[in-house]
């Protein structure tokens, strides 16, 4: 049955968050990002991914928001926030949250970042080194050439079985976001199926997101214009490969935290070329989705990680 009570708005949303949070906006970059702000401390930023917002992240923001002043940020394209054209390349989306950082009346933050957006503070961290203090990525690594040599088709007898399976281990997705108008056409008005089909593969514990939280995305990404936008986060790879290249590796510390089935690839992926302190850390009982699969793991190691540096730094607060 079509669930057809209206999806709540953003600034209902972060009201009904335990503390005090609140809904804003900025013009940073020349884009206008959503942002929800809460608690006090020293800075933290929160970045999102595919296909989600900033509402991924409030099973741990009231518990963060004990310790930090934490921000969680639809990243351009995503939710509330601008869909301009152009500008989905990892460099300038560190721009923007390079800005919103300032604007918000940091000299710097923590930063921690899931998906898409685990990709954004890579770049934010080689592009901007000043802003980030720490930065935590979340099952994700950083596209580099080896991500050029993705398959078409499955590249083992595993892959194969895990979409047979209704497993994760084939990213699809990567492909077919590249496709321009199509995937607008297929799925605008109807994206709750993709939605769906991402936790189904996905999550180990398919209830660790609530039937609410489906509605949110799904609405979120329903119309032309949020499709092309989120998939302009894909179709800018190339793009981030290519400026990627032109850093050294990164040599402020990483944290970055892994499900059950990407823990083994993020070992690899998150070497020495990426970074000269990087601890990658298994998250038990989690799929993809970790900040929402097992929020309490996250909240005790962003706390742990963050906590090693977290007194007030210059004009930061």
């Amino acid at each position: 049955m079509t669930d057809h009570r209206p999806v709540p708005t953003d600034a209902e949303l972060a009201a009904s968050l335990a503390g005090d949070f609140t809904s804003a906006y900025a013009t940073v970059n020349g884009v206008r990002l959503h942002h929800v702000t809460g608690g006090s401390g020293a800075p933290l930023i929160l970045l999102g991914g595919w296909p989600q917002t900033w509402w991924q992240f409030r099973k741990v923001l009231p518990e963060l928001a004990r310790t930090f002043r934490v921000t969680a940020v639809d990243l351009r394209g995503m939710g509330g926030s601008d869909k301009p054209a152009d500008g989905y390349d990892k460099r300038t989306m560190a721009r923007d949250i390079h800005e919103l950082i300032r604007h918000l009346g940091h000299d710097s933050a923590f930063v921690a970042g899931h998906d898409i957006g685990a990709s954004l503070g890579y770049h934010l961290a080689a592009n901007h080194p000043t802003s980030v203090r720490r930065l935590a990525t979340i099952d994700l690594g950083v596209p580099d050439d080896s991500w050029l040599r993705i398959g078409m088709l499955p590249g083992s007898d595993e892959q194969a079985e895990a979409i047979a399976e209704g497993r994760g281990g084939y990213p699809w997705w990567f492909a077919f976001n590249q496709v321009r108008g199509l995937p607008e056409e297929l799925l605008a008005g109807r994206f709750r199926p993709l939605i769906d089909w991402l936790y189904g593969h996905m999550l180990l514990d398919q209830a660790s997101v609530e039937e609410d939280a489906r509605r949110i995305y799904a609405h979120a990404y329903d119309t032309r214009e949020a499709i092309r936008a989120g998939n302009g986060w894909y179709q800018t790879m190339r793009q981030d490969i290519a400026d990627l290249a032109t850093h050294a590796p990164v040599t402020l510390p990483i944290l970055t935290l892994a499900g059950e089935t990407s823990y083994a690839a993020l070992r690899e992926q998150m070497g020495p070329d990426k970074g000269t302190d990087i601890r990658v850390v298994e998250v038990a009982g989690s799929g993809h989705y970790v900040p929402e699969e097992q929020p309490e793991a996250v909240v005790r190691e962003l706390l742990a990680f963050f906590g090693e540096d977290a007194a007030p730094t210059g004009g930061a607060r």
